[in-house]
């Protein structure tokens, strides 16, 4: 089943001149990432980890029991569950949704690849509307806006007005270009930074997804950046999910009543569970969670096709990736085994669905 038919995504989208919520029915999207166990390796930490898969170290620490003061050792087995919902397809673009932290590659109107990013801080924030790919360049010099050197001026650190390519550049090796005067999409040296807001209003992603990213981009691609903490989406096998995700530049109104508000445009009002809703806005933990009075399997996304991704060797992570369709129906042993057998057959890049 083609990827624009996997649900019917309602977006709750704010305007990011006015402040104000309007619900708008967007073209039909649907769910990313999954739940997978990461092994640790030398050098992890929580953040790291968290920024490179897109969850909080807050959820993170939850969902595998940690409290403070834990230690990570070598060899650890984390429970791992970062899946959002897909706030806007393009025919070809990228789409960054800022509450969200993650960036959206479409072709041919198909999602081709997702990543977390890093935004722009609360008092250097990233501009939202249309804009295209201006320029690509690999290894660019800095020239450090007049800002920032005032920044640093202020801050009593010594004012740099250029860096040119190397280890200390923060743009890394990958600069893309918007069209939009002095901002961009770039690498970074501080990864541990992504999945949070932490720029000058620029969007960093990790250095290996800059150089995927940049391989795949062109000139003239359009870019879409917008605002929307609250996502509401119906799948086609009638499951309801909410992704609510922190109003990080104080946007967003009231997401409970916004939610409501949009819920009741679709006719889904009496099919959501509002106690659940309640305790996801509470929580605002940026994952996209089953919030609908009939709810199935764990966690809510369910599945009926299973993907195994291989990994480099020294990465240690095994992945199940869920991709919600209609017409499996798969147990749970049964994806288990289909997972096994994925992992015994290497060089698999994914399991093809299978009904029998």
């Amino acid at each position: 089943m083609p990827f624009r038919r996997v649900c019917l995504l309602l977006l709750v989208l704010l305007s990011a001149h006015h402040g104000v919520a309007s619900t708008e029915p967007q073209t039909p999207s649907g769910v990313i990432g999954g739940e997978f166990t990461y092994a640790v390796r030398k050098g992890d930490s929580l953040t790291f980890i968290g920024s490179r898969f897109g969850v909080s170290e807050k959820v993170l620490m939850r969902d595998n029991d940690l409290r403070p003061p834990y230690r990570l050792k070598i060899g650890d087995r984390l429970k791992v569950d970062n899946r959002h919902l897909v706030p806007e397809v393009l025919p070809e673009g990228i789409v960054i949704n800022i509450p969200q932290r993650m960036l959206f590659l479409f072709c041919d109107a198909k999602l081709a690849a997702s990543y977390p990013v890093a935004l722009g801080r609360h008092d250097w924030q990233t501009p939202t509307g249309s804009f295209f790919v201006a320029q690509l360049e690999k290894n660019k010099t800095w020239c450090v806006p007049p800002s920032i050197q005032e920044e640093m001026r202020r801050a009593g650190k010594p004012v740099i007005t250029r860096v040119p390519p190397g280890p200390d550049n923060p743009l890394g090796g990958y600069w893309i270009e918007l069209s939009v005067p002095g901002y961009g999409i770039h690498a970074t040296i501080a990864p541990a930074s992504i999945y949070r807001m932490r720029t000058h209003g620029c969007i960093r992603l990790h250095p290996e997804d800059a150089a995927a990213l940049y391989a795949r981009v062109s000139l003239k691609m359009p870019v879409k950046i917008i605002y929307a903490p609250v996502l509401l989406s119906k799948l086609e096998d009638e499951r309801i999910l909410v992704e609510m995700n922190p109003d990080v530049y104080n946007r967003g109104g009231d997401p409970l009543r916004t939610l409501h508000e949009a819920a009741r445009a679709q006719g889904l009002e009496d099919r959501v569970d509002w106690a659940v809703v309640a305790e996801l806005v509470r929580a605002k933990e940026g994952l996209a969670r089953e919030a609908g009075k009939t709810r199935f399997g764990t966690g809510g996304v369910g599945d009926s096709r299973v993907f195994a991704r291989p990994e480099p060797e020294s990465a240690a992570i095994h992945q199940v990736r869920w991709s919600s369709r209609l017409g499996g129906n798969y147990t749970a042993d049964r994806i288990q085994q289909r997972y096994h057998e994925a992992r015994r057959r290497k060089g698999l890049v994914a399991l093809q669905h299978a009904h029998g």
